[in-house]
């Protein structure tokens, strides 16, 4: 059994994460812990303990695993508060805000023996887990390029933002997704173009990057606006004999918007309206072109991944270096910006 507690009790906390541990036999949620209890606005959990000292969950010997569920700027203190009280610990992302803190929070991990991660959950996005199949079906053959598309209509956004924080940048609150995903399938790249917008201009919030990220002759582009009134496709996938676009994004969050949980049998589930179109030509010269099944995907098995590792001992899927690379690849856009 793996006894988890959590700082925070806001959004991130009850939205993407206790639906998906809950539904774990292997781990026990026991306390959370909420800074401001008279701002409370989410449904208690029976059998969990609320706390608003902090020292309580710190120093329970129970709580082996401590989840971070915080604003980026308090990610780094409470990290290295939770591994100097000898707990391992998982951070919400963006994980620092900067590589330096990013770098010494996993030197301390390292010399006290514990692991530390970020919340990497669209690892297991339907979207991404179905392209990741498509390609290694090898129908499309050898890749060419791929687009991954992360896309509003929300202006009112940055419209209300009259100054600029790098950590709080559309960037880093969103690149840290897709871009995750694209180190944890192809690696580290050879190089990388930059393309980091303030459509409203200087001094206003990013809301605007296209990174593109080479592979030898593979480019994998990652791009995302908060002025898009018609969505980009979820992933376009070229190869040399054919293609794969999947318009619709993984629904997990969708659903979990909705307060439709994990429990339900169809959470999260492409109907095949949702399913992604194939087109490739075969030996004989023969265009095809078919709808693909979607994979399903399941945000909780970053607990099922740390539990592993934990518990049994096993290497961490979502690893330091993994971490580090896309944060320095954050830094270096944000200093690109436009």
């Amino acid at each position: 059994m793996l006894t988890i507690g959590y700082i925070g009790n806001g959004k991130s906390t009850n939205r993407y994460h206790l639906p998906f541990v809950l539904q774990r036999e292997n781990i026990k949620v026991k306390t959370i812990y909420q800074r401001n209890p008279q701002r409370e606005s989410w449904e208690r959990i029976a059998g969990v303990q609320y706390t608003s000292d902090l020292d309580e969950l710190l120093n329970d010997k129970e709580i082996q695993l401590i989840v971070i569920c915080t604003r980026h700027d308090s990610h780094y203190e409470y990290s290295k508060l939770v591994l100097e009280h000898n707990k391992h610990c998982l951070v919400e992302k963006p994980f620092m805000e900067t590589s330096d803190q990013a770098r010494e929070i996993f030197a301390i991990a390292k010399e006290k023996g514990l692991v530390v991660q970020t919340y990497q959950n669209r690892r297991f996005d339907s979207d991404f887990l179905t392209v990741q199949k498509v390609i290694e079906e090898g129908k499309i053959g050898d890749l060419l390029e791929v687009e991954m598309h992360y896309d509003y209509y929300r202006p009112e956004v940055p419209e209300s933002a009259h100054s600029f924080d790098p950590a709080a940048s559309f960037l880093y609150g969103h690149g840290c997704h897709t871009l995750d995903q694209v180190i944890s399938y192809f690696g580290k790249p050879d190089h990388i173009h930059y393309d980091v917008r303030q459509l409203l201009g200087e001094g206003r919030m990013n809301d605007y990057f296209d990174l593109d990220l080479y592979y030898g002759t593979l480019k994998v582009s990652v791009k995302s606006s908060y002025f898009r009134l018609k969505e980009r496709p979820s992933f376009v996938v070229h190869g040399k004999k054919g293609c794969f676009i999947k318009e619709t994004k993984d629904r997990q969050e969708e659903h979990l918007k909705l307060f439709y949980m994990p429990d339900n049998k169809d959470f999260g589930i492409d109907t095949i309206k949702h399913y992604g179109v194939l087109t490739y030509i075969d030996e004989e010269g023969t265009i095809h072109e078919e709808k693909v099944k979607s994979v399903d995907g399941d945000y909780g098995r970053v607990y099922d991944d740390l539990y592993e590792a934990i518990i049994n001992g096993k290497e961490k899927t979502i690893t330091d270096e993994q971490t580090l690379l896309q944060m320095e690849i954050l830094e270096t856009g944000i200093k690109n910006l436009k």
